[in-house]
């Protein structure tokens, strides 16, 4: 059974750091692109930052600079490094394929920044 598993989230205060970390089973991880994504309070899910197998990375505008995707295949894992975050960062954050895959949405991980 494939799983997507997310976890790192927490409190901060603005302007602190967070490390997500998204462990995948399965095969998926090997021959797809990763992706986080972010849905806000009130808000529908965003696309946050992509990756592909080689390494290639995309950001939305509202975290370029400040947000760092990642991944150890050797490890299945994808990582988010959080910098600078701000309180419109707060919501749940998820890891899944890009493009997204319905039934690969786990719990995510709750971030929420303080001001």
């Amino acid at each position: 059974q494939v799983q997507l598993v997310e976890s790192g989230g927490g409190l901060v205060q603005a302007g602190g750091s967070l490390r997500l970390s998204c462990e995948a089973s399965g095969n998926i991880f090997r021959v797809n692109a990763m992706a986080w994504y972010r849905q806000a309070p009130g808000k529908q899910r965003e696309l946050l930052a992509s990756i592909t197998r080689g390494g290639n990375t995309d950001y939305a505008d509202s975290v370029k600079g400040r947000f760092t995707i990642s991944r150890d295949n050797a490890k299945n894992t994808v990582y988010l490094q959080m910098n600078s975050l701000k309180p419109e960062d707060t919501g749940v954050y998820y890891c899944n394929l890009r493009p997204s895959v319905g039934v690969l949405w786990g719990q995510g991980t709750q971030v929420t920044v303080s001001s």
